[in-house]
């Protein structure tokens, strides 16, 4: 592999492809993998499934996942309001272990979400929320009218390894990728002080405040990963968008085989939007 540019893209390319041609049968895809919607309580009141897919329309993604802390009851609404759009929606969770890290479970379809979401219901501790102290957690619609709130506290440890956690989604068919791993709050590195390597991971996320360059740099065991970065999306402001793939179709699979540069799929980072953020 020659690491010629690919166009705008600047990712690992064969020497016999021509630089910024994309072949017949592959579609660029922007994406934000990292959204939260009203359900998790630290989100904010306007990620509502209508909104949520105006805003990723606005910013020319055509590839987002819902990821709302241990739930994925809002899933649904926005694969609806998206029905219409060039908008592809993965269902999905940010998992949290018992280790207290952060996981992204990322799936095809509904039915593998609701499956995890069974087992995450067991392994929660029976923790009723208070909406004083953590925040609403609210079910909407597809239009963002409430249907109900959700009664159990999300923010919390399920009791789950995280290898356990890895072996259940990848037996359902799913993407595993432990989230801002760089972070102290709830990321993989502060938590466990390694990256496990008994875990075949394919990817890893970064947080918004450091370069993908930085954080090899300091975490010197993320220099095998495919890195991602997030905006990890409370707030309709928090898009980063700044995920590029080369796929034949927005699936898991097609995701994995870009991860690892198999047969033309690719990924990369290419820079954001402005973010005024600290």
């Amino acid at each position: 592999m020659s690491t010629e540019n690919y166009g705008k893209w600047g990712c690992p390319q064969p020497k016999n492809e021509i630089p910024g041609r994309i072949p017949f049968n592959l579609k660029k895809y922007q994406a934000e993998l990292h959204i939260h919607t009203v359900l998790s309580p630290c989100a904010g009141i306007e990620m509502i499934p209508p909104l949520i897919v105006r805003k990723a329309v606005e910013l020319g993604l055509n590839l987002i996942a819902i990821t709302d802390h241990n739930a994925g009851d809002n899933v649904s609404a926005v694969i609806e309001a998206a029905r219409d759009k060039d908008l592809t929606v993965l269902p999905g969770m940010e998992l949290q272990t018992e280790e207290e890290v952060h996981c992204l479970c990322l799936f095809d379809t509904l039915e593998q979400l609701g499956e995890l979401q069974a087992l995450v219901d067991r392994s929660l501790p029976p923790i009723q929320n208070n909406v004083e102290f953590f925040g609403e957690q609210f079910v909407v619609d597809s239009t963002g009218d409430f249907i109900r709130r959700k009664e159990q506290l999300l923010i919390t440890s399920a009791k789950l390894s995280i290898e356990e956690a890895f072996h259940a989604v990848r037996n359902l068919g799913g993407l595993f990728i432990p989230a801002h791993v760089n972070r102290q709050a709830f990321g993989l590195i502060y938590h466990l002080g390694f990256v496990p390597t008994d875990l075949d991971l394919i990817a890893l996320e970064i947080s918004r405040h450091i370069t993908p360059e930085q954080a090899r740099q300091d975490y010197p065991q993320l220099q095998q990963y495919p890195l991602i970065q997030s905006g990890d999306v409370h707030f309709l402001d928090d898009f980063l968008g700044i995920n590029q793939f080369l796929l034949n179709e927005p699936t898991i699979n097609e995701l994995k085989m870009a991860f690892k540069g198999e047969k033309g799929r690719q990924f990369c980072l290419k820079p954001g939007f402005d973010d005024s953020q600290p």
